[in-house]
């Protein structure tokens, strides 16, 4: 059995060999723990220190690519390495490597697919307000839409996957993979479980946001473009039944004008009214034609998981 944890970095020189060194390399159940740093295009010494740290693995960007890339790279070097399972964990510090043991023993007992650190928001301090509110936020969007458990801790990047997990996941995204990779375990019924890790405060600010109103509304793009592929009909059903009620509203506020003084006047709400119904039932359409879409995409997937275990094993 296999473990390799994989750590994206972009500058951080100052804290990766910290990471590296507290990552324990004798975990029950384990035979082997291995470390493999994606340097994304750090103009500092990141690369050589986890070298020098003891990172078994470096992968050197070019140019930075991004944090949704970078970790999608992680998972399919990992693969390639033979992983049973893997790690991700920040590059800053973030987390206690010290406690993998815990994150992975849900796996190892076969309990989890994948197992997500819940960072204990409500403790972890200091963290500006906005933060822990976009953080809260994300958490609640996708754990309500997607069924998984409440308590779960949807931004935490600190988290374990089994090897089936990592084959099934297809990181499109380039923001970030978080709440993505969640949406579509759900969707292939992987089994999610949350346990408690409080994180350690950064100091520094993060590299991923750089703009706290711009991540919240990236992420919540991400959301919803990723939850719309995966759960097409509800998405149109929802936006074609609010366009269809306001059209039978309309319709039905004409008809009270008409059969009360006549309805002169009121033509141009009922147009308004009618053309909003066949907006919704063409969208309500759309979400059934996206369905039958996905069922295509299901199998394209399911095509691309058993490549994967033929090109990994």
């Amino acid at each position: 059995m296999k473990l390799i944890a994989i750590i994206p970095a972009y500058n951080e020189e100052s804290t990766i060999a910290q990471v590296i060194k507290e990552i324990p390399r004798q975990i029950l159940g384990i035979d082997q723990v291995e470390v493999l740093v994606i340097n994304d295009g750090s103009n500092d010494q990141t690369a050589s220190i986890a070298s020098e740290a003891g990172a078994d693995f470096v992968i050197n960007h070019q140019k930075n690519i991004g944090l949704a890339q970078t970790f999608n790279q992680g998972i399919q070097a990992a693969l390639e390495k033979g992983a049973d399972i893997i790690i991700n964990t920040d590059a800053d510090n973030h987390y206690n490597q010290s406690r993998i043991p815990e994150l992975v023993a849900p796996i190892l007992k076969g309990e989890a697919d994948i197992v997500v650190a819940n960072r204990d928001l409500k403790n972890l301090k200091p963290m500006p307000l906005v933060n822990r509110l976009g953080n809260y936020l994300g958490s609640f969007f996708v754990t309500r839409l997607c069924g998984l458990p409440r308590d779960l801790d949807v931004s935490s990047g600190f988290r374990a996957y089994s090897r089936e997990a990592a084959l099934r996941m297809n990181v499109v995204s380039t923001h970030t993979y978080a709440h993505e990779t969640l949406i579509q375990a759900a969707d292939h019924n992987l089994i999610i479980k949350s346990i408690v890790i409080p994180a350690r405060p950064v100091a520094r600010k993060s590299r991923l946001i750089k703009n706290v109103p711009s991540h919240i509304s990236k992420s919540l793009v991400v959301i919803l473009k990723t939850f719309t592929v995966y759960k097409p009909l509800r998405v149109m059903l929802f936006f074609g039944g609010i366009l269809l009620l306001f059209g039978f509203l309309g319709v039905a506020r004409f008809l009270y004008f008409y059969f009360t003084s006549g309805g002169s006047g009121h033509i141009q709400s009922l147009v308004l009214s009618g053309v909003l119904i066949i907006l919704g039932f063409q969208v309500s359409i759309m979400g059934l034609i996206s369905q039958a879409i996905g069922w295509n995409r299901r199998i394209l997937e399911d095509i691309l998981t058993w490549q994967k275990r033929e090109r990994y094993k």
